[in-house]
């Protein structure tokens, strides 16, 4: 839930979540049809749901796949993460989740699963092409939708001065003046907030393992034990774009904060940045690890100090 003082709004339905995107003035049909077409191209190349996308047909076949200029960020944050996180942040973890009932049809019957293959065994990335060994599913389900948001947002800003684009709550906010207040959904009970923030920009994404549950399973799969984790709750991370923020949002599950500080000076939380750095018009703590509050699965909340956060618990 959130509260945004601009009032123009459009919604639609896209790569599997609900999108909102609101702005200071009516979107032309053009700047809708190049959000339409931007989700489209997305959707046909990463979806592992679909049996016409790339993604699929890597799942049949080994070769090399040229991936688009504007998606190479992607595979590259993947590669940091992964590294990061000791391997716990994979695209590798497609098979998994497949086999666990998370598949096209929505099985939702867990089979058996096995840990996912290592990341130079299977896979490789020369820059330009992604070099798959051996037929492998991918999922780049840990970051690929922050960076969806973030594509959508860079065309919207080429047609709206002020702007807000939220896909299921992972959301990218223009710089303005006047904050947009946005709720912490408890993890327990979505009918509740475990706090608010207040934000004049950046990037706002969350991850939470009470979504997308069937059995014993929930999304959020640990790939070197094939079991989903069980030690976080919630996690939301404010970086100055989405799929960095999405990216540790998951990270978070497995990896403390402090061990992802070797990110940081990449992507905008590094200790070299004076507290209260201005970055892209964006306010950030300058702290040696990103900003975020996590729950944990005992109950304790871990945060950093995101602008105007309030905690209710």
């Amino acid at each position: 839930m959130r509260t945004d003082p601009l009032s123009t709004d459009w919604g639609f339905e896209a790569l599997g979540t609900v999108w909102e995107i609101t702005t200071d003035r009516p979107l032309s049909e053009r700047a809708r049809a190049a959000v339409g077409a931007e989700l489209d191209r997305i959707d046909r190349f990463w979806s592992r749901f679909r049996p016409d996308s790339t993604v699929a047909e890597m799942s049949r076949r080994a070769g090399r796949y040229r991936l688009a200029r504007e998606d190479r960020c992607l595979l590259e944050w993947y590669r940091e993460l992964y590294d990061a996180t000791g391997g716990a942040v994979t695209p590798l973890v497609g098979q998994i989740l497949d086999d666990a009932g998370y598949d096209a049809d929505y099985s939702l019957t867990p089979d058996r699963t096995v840990p996912a293959p290592a990341w130079d065994d299977v896979i490789d990335w020369d820059g330009n092409e992604l070099v798959v060994r051996t037929p492998v599913l991918l999922d780049v389900g840990a970051a690929g939708k922050g960076f969806a948001v973030d594509r959508v947002a860079s065309i919207i800003a080429d047609h709206a001065e002020r702007y807000l684009v939220d896909a299921g709550g992972d959301m990218v906010i223009s710089p303005r003046d006047e904050p947009v207040r946005i709720a912490l959904e408890h993890p327990l009970d979505p009918t509740k907030a475990i706090g608010l923030v207040e934000l004049t920009g950046g990037a706002l994404c969350a991850s939470a393992a009470n979504r997308r549950v069937w059995g014993d399973w929930h999304h959020i799969v640990d790939p070197r034990t094939a079991a989903p984790t069980r030690e976080v709750m919630a996690t939301w991370v404010y970086a100055r774009d989405a799929m960095t923020a999405d990216g540790l949002a998951t990270a978070l599950f497995f990896t403390a904060a402090t061990e992802l500080s070797v990110l940081g000076a990449r992507h905008g939380w590094a200790p070299a940045l004076s507290v209260g750095s201005d970055i892209a018009g964006f306010r950030f703590a300058g702290t040696d690890v990103p900003d975020h509050v996590a729950i944990r699965g005992n109950g304790v909340v871990e945060h950093t100090t995101i602008p105007g956060l309030e905690l209710f618990v």
